[in-house]
């Protein structure tokens, strides 16, 4: 049965329009105290969606100062004659969010173009801004929980895979992605360990309208990462990610030699969560020194400006473009 809705077609004719104004079909994934103003308007001048979490922003009422500013330089640079990639905030929907609504209110407030939530479903918070004509994606990591966005009425599905920084899943990408799009005509932004323009449109390929990329935007000079943190990722390769439990109660994808650097023992992060000691008040406490990264950190090698890097991922993305037209006409 088909969960196709009228809801998901015009939202694909909205994201079509977004897509139009990109230079490459990229969102900046939200990280949590790691995006900050400085890159998402980094990012947004650069033609793709620039994104940050709101808890990043504190206290509360930084939000809207944060907003404020990144408002500013988009007015900014269309004064100058410029473009300025639409932007997003990601808000977590929990009980345990005590900052949730008033979040909500202050992105309503400033109109922001694309909300993406993430956890419980949205189902209160879509008309909201529906009404003001904003967009919003909503995080999922199972098929389950696809469904589920899909009834909030969100505008897209972000299918965040195997290998994705943070709180990722375990669906490989074209196993997920296939069967979603057995039921969802709507928009779709894939997930996971893409770091290269060749892999976005790989993505597009599998049927993927817009590609979601984070780790890679940690190692930028504007991110807000500490230095060690970018130094780590530099040095780190695959298996140096550490998929746990252990320290938000959700599975996420870690750092390893954070963990190590932090005084824990790796073999007892690594245990079946029903061996996990410790409350998770306690764990929480070090997420700050915990740092989270994709599985495809082994392809980062500087610590560019984010510019560069997306000029570097266009001209990467437009290769792979024509050299997959060359080999259709080729008929290879």
């Amino acid at each position: 049965m088909s969960d196709s809705t009228p809801r998901g077609q015009d939202a694909r004719a909205a994201v079509a329009v977004l897509r139009a104004g990109l230079r490459m079909p990229v969102v900046a994934a939200p990280m949590f105290l790691v995006s900050n103003p400085a890159l998402v308007t980094a990012l947004c001048e650069s033609g793709i969606v620039g994104s940050f979490p709101a808890l990043n922003a504190r206290p509360q009422e930084e939000l809207s100062e944060w907003l404020g500013q990144i408002g500013a330089a988009r007015e900014a640079a269309l004064a100058r004659g410029h473009t300025f990639a639409p932007h997003a905030v990601n808000i977590i929907l929990r009980k345990t969010n005590a900052r949730m609504d008033a979040d909500v209110e202050t992105c309503i407030d400033h109109k922001v173009p694309i909300l993406i939530t993430s956890m419980s479903a949205p189902d209160a918070i879509t008309p909201r801004i529906h009404a003001y004509g904003g967009l919003v994606f909503h995080d999922v990591t199972t098929v389950r929980h696809a469904r589920r966005a899909i009834r909030a009425g969100v505008d897209g599905l972000i299918l965040v895979c195997a290998g994705a920084g943070g709180h990722g899943g375990m669906l490989n990408p074209f196993a997920f992605l296939s069967e979603v799009r057995g039921f969802w005509d709507g928009p779709v932004i894939l997930a996971g360990a893409l770091t290269h323009g060749a892999q976005v449109l790989a993505a597009e390929l599998l049927g993927a309208d817009l590609c979601y990329l984070g780790t890679r935007f940690i190692a930028t000079a504007e991110s807000a990462a500490v230095p060690p943190y970018k130094e780590m990722l530099l040095e780190a390769e695959a298996d140096d990610i550490v998929y746990t439990p252990y320290f938000s109660g959700t599975p996420a994808n870690y750092l390893g030699p954070s963990i190590t650097r932090a005084g824990l023992d790796l073999a007892e992060i690594k245990r079946p969560a029903d061996g996990i000691t410790g409350s998770p008040g306690e764990r929480h406490l070090r997420w700050k020194d915990i740092w989270g990264a994709g599985q495809g950190v082994g392809a980062i090698g500087d610590v560019p400006p984010a510019a560069a890097l997306v000029d570097r991922m266009v001209e990467e993305y437009t290769t792979a473009r024509a050299d997959w037209a060359a080999r259709l006409q080729q008929g290879r």
